[in-house]
């Protein structure tokens, strides 16, 4: 296994997290980054850096953006976003591993792309709803802010420094694994 392929890995792990937290967020990035020449996107994938998915992407993202600040319309969002962003998680992941067999790329896609995505996503609708329940929606956008900015810089991370992006996902994931799991009760 290749340093080139980690580090690629790592990427991919980490656009997909932010893809749970906002689905075009991370697609523009890597679009930009792909123009920008940051980073090269395995066969089959040269779409994601072209100007019309970048333009496509840019509108998507201000749009989702500007959706989720409004209350009751984040929630509803939330049925769609969920398996949009496991299907983003596993794009992303796929598009920047390149040099493995088909096989490899997409079944490390789909596990750690769109299952890191689903996760995060997931947990941001359970934030979401509670913050629903106990405020009457009035601090989702104070949560839909914190989700945005969580996308960006964790974006501009993974893309720059793949390894401290893996590291942050693998924190997020042990804070959502204490945070929903549920204290057993002791036997008496």
């Amino acid at each position: 296994m290749s340093m080139e392929f980690v580090m690629a890995l790592f990427l991919g792990i980490g656009l997909s997290a932010t893809c749970g937290f906002r689905i075009f967020v991370p697609l523009l990035g890597l679009s930009i980054a792909a123009h920008a020449g940051q980073l090269d996107l395995a066969y089959g994938f040269g779409w994601l850096g072209s100007w019309p998915a970048t333009i496509a992407f840019a509108v998507a993202t201000v749009i989702e953006i500007g959706a989720y600040f409004i209350p009751w319309v984040d929630n509803l969002l939330d049925t769609i976003a969920t398996p949009a962003a496991v299907v983003a998680g596993t794009i992303v992941t796929a598009s920047v591993i390149g040099d493995v067999s088909p096989l490899l790329r997409w079944t490390l896609a789909i596990v750690a792309g769109g299952g890191i995505a689903g996760i995060v996503q997931s947990s941001t609708v359970l934030l979401r709803g509670t913050s629903t329940a106990t405020t009457g929606g009035v601090a989702n956008p104070a949560v839909s802010l914190s989700e945005l900015g969580a996308s960006i810089v964790g974006t501009i991370v993974s893309i720059v420094v793949p390894v401290v992006a893996a590291i942050l996902v693998a924190l997020i994931l042990l804070l959502i694994v204490r945070k929903t799991r549920r204290p057993r009760r002791q036997s008496g």
